[in-house]
């Protein structure tokens, strides 16, 4: 059975624990408690020296990253519908996997730690509205992208690279803020179609 150090307010935790659900694999979930400063303890440093979460334990296998964490389970468990195996599906899987985490994820971090996780003299205002600029750049992109196709990578269902996508537009709205485009609205409103997936939203988040 693996083991999951985890947070649910963390959207790259909550993208692995989507995928495990909605797979059925089993796994011990062990909450890390970032507000109170578990994940710099010395405990928590001897699993992950990054001082981050999720970090999945496989026996001897410790992997700390989240998108290798699902294309691990995805290859692990041939999970083909999440990954595909055709290699030009999969490189875009692969690209919009990476896109949100080199492109967006910064840009989310940004907002969303500024606006909501630090001390209130603490936020840089600046790293929000440079946040919400690169946001105005990329949405555009993932818009044109989606077209006519009812996921990221045109997969028939659902692909990893929509669950990192779609972690990451949860995230923006615990800052009260997320992308208008429509096409954008109706892929997330799919993705919140899949229980695994709505079941990871935080709770004031689960009717927006």
């Amino acid at each position: 059975m693996y083991t999951l150090y985890f947070h649910p307010y963390s959207q790259h935790s909550r993208r692995v624990v989507a995928l495990l659900d909605a797979c059925r694999l089993p796994y011990e979930p062990r909450l890390v408690a970032l507000e109170n400063g578990e994940h710099m303890s010395d405990a928590y440093l001897a699993v992950n020296p990054n001082h981050q979460v999720p970090t999945l334990v496989d026996g001897d296998l410790v992997l700390h990253e989240s998108t290798a964490i699902l294309r691990y389970l995805c290859n692990r468990h041939r999970l083909d519908d999440w990954y595909p195996t055709d290699l030009g599906r999969r490189a875009m899987v692969d690209q919009w996997t990476d896109w949100g985490q080199s492109r967006m994820a910064p840009a989310v971090f940004d907002i969303v730690f500024n606006s909501v996780f630090a001390a209130p003299d603490a936020r840089d205002l600046d790293a929000v509205k440079l946040g919400k600029t690169v946001m105005t750049e990329l949405v555009p992109l993932m818009e044109t992208a989606l077209g006519e196709a009812n996921w990221i990578a045109a997969t028939p269902g659902p692909s990893i690279a929509d669950l990192v996508l779609g972690s990451n537009i949860t995230q923006l709205g615990l800052a009260g803020w997320r992308p208008a485009g429509g096409r954008i609205k109706a892929w997330y409103a799919r993705l919140c179609e899949v229980k695994a997936f709505a079941d990871t939203l935080p709770v004031e988040l689960e009717a927006v």
